[in-house]
């Protein structure tokens, strides 16, 4: 056994780190078997993950002196405990097709793991190996499945790994956690599915640890398009469990094998580090935005990356997953695994990505990844936009892509509303576009099947195949074919419908169509413009406060002007925190929520910090003097003193003092049920409730996860009872009732309830005015039929009408 393990510095010099000492030769210890002792033959005792280490430590390559104990020290202890016998039982007798019985099953195994605990034949070795590491050393302990990390299977993250252990006490407890994890839902179903009969058999690493300065993962081929020409190392400051556990956002640097040669960096914006205090506690260090935004890797760096991780791929002779570390300007590697997920180069139109389809269309055009709003000015006119998420300062950008998709999202989330308005073809909830996609990539948005395919699919229809966006049914289109159709025949009706708006730039488009009036304008949009990027904060601070209400004015006044003398509702700003974080100067004036969506927002944010609510009143009420079909609307209302607070803020103010002055609020949080009287009481004068919100608090989904998105259901009897008791309260209460979330768009029978509730208007998207309106009259007609159906019925004269 080699005392230290040799590494090449850039002058190709043998050097030795300090960290790859490794201990003194000691006499066998039963179950442990030390990294240099061990190779992938070994797999069956000391899993892949050991295995791997050990194969690259023999190689010479740096890696962090360890030691493995091995899947024979698990069997003996299953079978030294007393538990063993029911465990194996209870193992042979579960079903993971069986989702209910499979959780309470491999609750109660991973507590018989515990429980049986470490026998003196296993424990004496695994202490006496660790104190050859050092005196209460903090190492890292990670399972290691004896079918794991190999060519056609990977059970990457779903058994436990826990860095930073010292001492002998908690050593035994994470071997203990280690071996329970074999036991976990995932894991069985995972085995299940690989046709993994066999009774789980686990060994555990133990390894020294790195005090990384920086850390990540690197591929010896590209992950997401199969390249094997490809590098692709991600890198974030500090330990690298941000970056395997995808808590940040890391560096990718992409370089060409043959070089190696750097190709692309894409800098992440990595908002936090983790780093050990002095007690060795792991703890999280915010980075300021200078920091966040640095390159984690120079370009020597990535070389000399890239080089280690084609000395592991020889070796093996097969691309390899790998994780790497620096400590004290030397590089380790900490894991090695082959790359599972490799499939042949997509076929000309093989389905790429799929998701919702958000805003329906078809779009052709060249990729363009984007990471944040500050990257727009990289998206050139036609190409797709694709992003993780979107927030309303990334509507400039929306405006001039062809197609729109998002890894995350929902139907309501922001891409889709403004894609919608917009009449751009988008698809949320891709989860891996950002992966699987590639800049410059010819694609085709079919947002009507909620899919992304490779080239250009009208090539083969024959349909002129040019590079720029065609939409060939788009939102726009359908305001268009409305405003023809509506030139022939209105059908008045009782109901009021009105429209969502939210960009000026569609203002007189959507003024043509038969609605009276915008049920909802949502100010986001417009304020994001006028604040040019910056926080409110900021803006005020650099004396741009007049530019903004010019601004804002401007915008507002193309709205109001269009659809005067139908009224305007203007529902006044509802950013989330993590909304105004992303604006310039954001992170200085913004909290950290772990949950915004129901944070600091709405209503009580308006009285805790005023400053940016009263600039909006300013705009509203010069606009007003000008236009006075404009009113105000209160979102995300909880309480009766916080509106109470907001209503003398507006009372107090110039818009306050104008004559016919509507006051709305919004319902979206279920206390309004209980609130509403009240609130009448107080001076409002019309209720929107906003189904979207309403949904998620009541149902406790949020309406933005993809993961969740099958629970979402504003038509559940939950929901629609809510609904149903504040229009009935509205009515009791002599004031109006509307609602402007995104059901009635997609589901004309949605809008047939709310008429049979009897509420006074309707607020859809532009594209589904026509929809709507049909859905609203033949609601209508039937609740006349029903009841001259029911005054015959109770006159003795059954029967059809006449």
């Amino acid at each position: 056994m080699q005392d230290q393990a040799p590494s090449a510095s850039k002058n190709g010099r043998q050097t030795v780190s300090p960290i790859l000492a490794i201990p003194e030769p000691a006499p066998a210890l039963g179950f442990v078997g030390w990294f240099e002792a061990i190779g992938l033959p070994d797999a069956p005792e000391v899993g892949g993950k050991g295995a791997n280490l050990g194969e690259l430590t023999r190689a010479g390559l740096p890696v962090p002196p360890g030691f493995v104990l091995g899947a024979s020290a698990f069997r003996a202890a299953i079978d030294a405990s007393a538990t063993g016998a029911q465990l194996r039982t209870l193992f042979a007798a579960t079903d993971p097709d069986r989702q209910t019985g499979l959780a309470t099953a491999c609750t109660e195994m991973r507590r018989l793991v515990r429980e049986g605990g470490l026998p003196a034949s296993v424990r004496e070795p695994l202490i006496a190996a660790y104190g050859r590491l050092g005196t209460d050393v903090r190492v890292a302990v990670r399972s290691s499945a004896t079918s794991e990390d190999s060519a056609g299977a990977s059970f990457a993250g779903m058994h436990e790994t826990f860095t930073n252990v010292a001492g002998e006490a908690a050593l035994v407890e994470a071997v203990l956690a280690c071996w329970a994890s074999a036991f976990g839902e995932r894991v069985i179903a995972y085995r299940k599915a690989q046709h993994m009969t066999e009774m789980p058999a686990i060994a555990v690493v133990v390894q020294k640890m790195v005090d990384s300065v920086r850390a990540g993962v690197m591929f010896t081929a590209d992950p997401a398009t199969s390249d094997v020409t490809r590098i692709v190392i991600e890198g974030a400051f500090g330990l690298g469990e941000s970056v395997v556990s995808g808590a940040v956002e890391p560096d990718t640097y992409t370089l060409a094998k043959d070089g190696p040669r750097l190709l692309e960096v894409r800098v992440g914006h990595k908002a936090f580090k983790l780093t050990r205090n002095a007690s060795g506690q792991q703890v999280q260090i915010a980075l300021s935005g200078e920091e966040a935004s640095a390159r984690v890797l120079s370009d020597d760096q990535t070389i000399e990356l890239a080089r280690l991780a084609l000395a592991v791929e020889r070796h093996y002779g097969s691309p390899q997953d790998l994780e790497w570390a620096e400590e004290n300007g030397r590089f380790f590697l900490v894991q090695s695994r082959p790359i599972t997920t490799l499939t042949p180069p997509a076929e000309a139109h093989a389905v790429l990505v799929t998701g919702l389809g958000a805003s329906p269309g078809i779009a052709v055009g060249r990729v363009r990844k984007l990471a944040s709003p500050a990257e727009g000015g990289k998206l050139q006119d036609g190409e797709i936009l694709v992003a993780a998420m979107t927030s309303p300062d990334w509507v400039p950008t929306m405006r001039r892509a062809a197609a729109v998709v998002t890894d995350a999202g929902g139907m309501t989330c922001h891409a889709a509303i403004v894609s919608r308005e917009l009449g751009v073809p988008c698809v949320v909830g891709a989860r891996t576009a950002m992966k699987v996609l590639r800049d410059g990539e010819l694609v085709t948005v079919d947002a009507k099947r909620g899919r992304v395919l490779g080239g250009d699919v009208r090539a083969e229809s024959g349909a002129p195949a040019k590079e720029t966006a065609l939409s060939v049914i788009s939102p726009d289109r359908e305001i268009d074919r409305q405003n023809a159709a509506s030139a022939l025949m209105i059908e008045p009706l009782a109901t009021q419908l009105y429209v969502n708006l939210a960009i000026p730039d569609q203002a007189e488009r959507v003024a043509a169509l038969p609605v009276d009036g915008v049920g909802l304008l949502r100010a986001e949009f417009m304020i994001t413009e006028a604040l040019g990027g910056k926080h409110p904060r900021k803006l005020i601070a650099e004396g741009g406060r007049k530019v903004f209400v010019d601004a804002m004015s401007r915008a507002l006044l193309r709205i109001t002007r269009a659809f005067a003398p139908r009224p305007v509702v203007y529902r006044t700003y509802d950013f989330r925190t993590n909304e105004f974080r992303g604006l310039a100067g954001g992170e200085e004036f913004e909290p950290h929520e772990e949950n915004p969506m129901i944070g600091y927002r709405g209503c009580f944010r308006y009285v805790q910090d005023p400053e940016l609510f009263s600039l909006e009143l300013e705009v509203l009420a010069a606009v007003r003097a000008e236009t006075p079909n404009l009113h105000i609307m209160i979102p995300f209302v909880r309480t009766r003193w916080e509106l109470e607070a907001c209503l003398e803020m507006i009372a107090r103010s110039p818009l306050g003092k104008q004559r016919g002055l509507k006051r709305w609020v919004m319902a979206e949080v279920p206390s309004v049920v209980f609130w509403l009287p009240e609130y009448a009481r107080m001076g409002i004068d019309g209720v929107s409730i906003g189904s979207n919100d309403l949904t998620q608090l009541i149902l406790g989904v949020d309406r933005d996860s993809q993961t969740c998105a099958e629970l979402f259901n504003e038509e559940d009897p939950a929901v629609l009872d809510a609904i149903a008791r504040i229009v009935a309260a509205c009515r009791a209460a002599g004031i109006t009732s509307s609602l402007c979330g995104q059901a009635p768009s997609n589901r004309p029978g949605f809008a047939e309830r709310l008429v049979s509730y009897g509420i006074t208007s309707i607020s859809v998207n532009a594209d589904a005015v026509g929809a709507a309106r049909t859905a609203i009259a033949r609601a209508e007609h039937k609740l006349l039929v029903d009841a001259g159906r029911a005054r015959l019925a109770a006159a003795g004269q059954a029967g059809p009408l006449p």
